[in-house]
């Protein structure tokens, strides 16, 4: 009889375990992870990083990070937003997680003279222009 309820008490687990895990598609995702977002619209730095692109391989949501303030963030953010994409989707299966990105790689630029330069290597005239006008990269 042990062995009788032992079999028992599985099936149904497996059957609440499917009907948890719906399937669900990146775009799906993508919306669900949106509409979490807006309700961050006030806390500036949280919006931005959950606006930025994500990476979604099956259930597992890779989200770039380019400083450790933003790991931190996204730690403080994490449990509520899987509740929440799980709630959404109805996948128990979602995980979200961060990957520390090197900054030079992704080029970000962030300065006028950041920008001013990566233009001028493009365009070797621009500095040219920029001598004959007169005008200052820092403003």
């Amino acid at each position: 009889m042990g062995n009788g309820d032992a079999s028992a008490e599985k099936k149904p687990l497996q059957a609440e375990s499917k009907t948890e895990n719906k399937e669900f598609t990146a775009d799906q995702l993508k919306a669900a992870w949106m509409r979490f977002a807006e309700t961050k619209k006030l806390y500036q730095a949280e919006f931005h990083l959950l606006t930025q692109p994500i990476e979604i391989t099956g259930a597992q949501v890779t989200v770039p990070l380019h400083h450790p303030v933003q790991e931190t963030l996204l730690n403080n953010l994490r449990s509520d937003l899987v509740t929440y994409l799980r709630t959404q989707l109805g996948n128990q299966n979602i995980q979200v997680a961060g990957e520390m990105r090197n900054v030079e790689e992704q080029g970000i630029l962030y300065t006028n003279r950041e920008k001013f330069e990566y233009l001028e290597k493009k365009n070797p005239h621009l500095k040219e222009l920029k001598n004959r006008l007169g005008l200052e990269t820092d403003f």
